[in-house]
């Protein structure tokens, strides 16, 4: 390792062993440097590389600190890295919220609490309403499905799934969508995921991700040729699914 991952490694080892836990201030950096055998410069670049990870959040004028190390926090980075993908590797993410999210609405069917629906039925409403806009289609989307994550109960798998399907990826798919009217059909498939965690049917919940799941990679590997970029386009004419009435 060089001497930078080295001195990043001793920080970490502090928080690993509880030395500094979730929120600890870490000790004035003149002492820190000579308690871990560092240069303060080191350390200083230690300190950067750490808050980049949101492992560590430097307030000016006061010092440094330990943050939450929460699931969200964390994993934030997941979110970052997708924006970024293009092409196969954006297949191959696709792969893996293939493999995850269906699981994951299953076992959100088990676990939803009334409250917890009724947020879910809210974001699927508005997809409906907001038929000749695309920002707020794209907006209630993301929100639909980081509610359903949310009810899996397990914040780990929440953040991570909110990373993978985060709304940049899905703001390039549904503007895809849009010229290929095929909006309305997504957003059945969106009421079919309402209704089945509404009736608490795990299997039915699954399927009804993965065949979402599916409409985005389909698209994907149909457009790879093209640059998937956020460009303007007309918006969609979407039709209130059959579904969804009521809902």
């Amino acid at each position: 390792m060089s001497l930078t991952e080295q001195a990043i490694e001793r920080i970490r080892q502090l928080i690993k062993d509880g030395t500094l836990p979730p929120g600890a201030r870490l000790p004035p950096e003149q002492e820190l440097a000579a308690e871990l055998g560092l240069s303060r410069n080191l350390l200083r670049e230690a300190v950067r590389s750490l808050a980049t990870t949101r492992v560590l959040e430097v307030r000016r004028g006061d010092g440094t600190y330990v943050t939450s190390l929460s699931p969200a926090l964390l994993l934030e980075g997941v979110g970052l890295a997708v924006e970024m993908m293009r092409g196969d590797d954006l297949l191959e993410i696709t792969e893996v919220r293939r493999l995850f999210e269906p699981v994951a609405t299953g076992l959100a069917a088990t676990r939803i609490t009334p409250a917890q629906l009724t947020e879910v039925e809210r974001h699927l409403n508005a997809m409906i309403d907001a038929q000749n806009d695309v920002e707020a289609l794209n907006h209630h989307d993301d929100a639909f499905h980081r509610a359903v994550f949310d009810a899996t109960g397990n914040k780990s798998l929440a953040a991570l799934l909110g990373g993978i399907a985060g709304r940049t990826l899905r703001s390039r798919v549904w503007r895809g969508l849009a010229e290929a009217n095929a909006a309305g059909r997504t957003i059945a498939e969106h009421a079919a995921i309402y209704h089945a965690l509404a009736h608490h049917d795990a299997p039915l919940a699954h399927a009804a991700a993965l065949m979402h799941v599916s409409t985005t990679e389909t698209w994907l590997r149909d457009n790879l040729g093209h640059t998937l970029t956020d460009t303007t386009t007309q918006p969609p004419q979407v039709t209130t699914p059959p579904a969804a009435a009521g809902a």
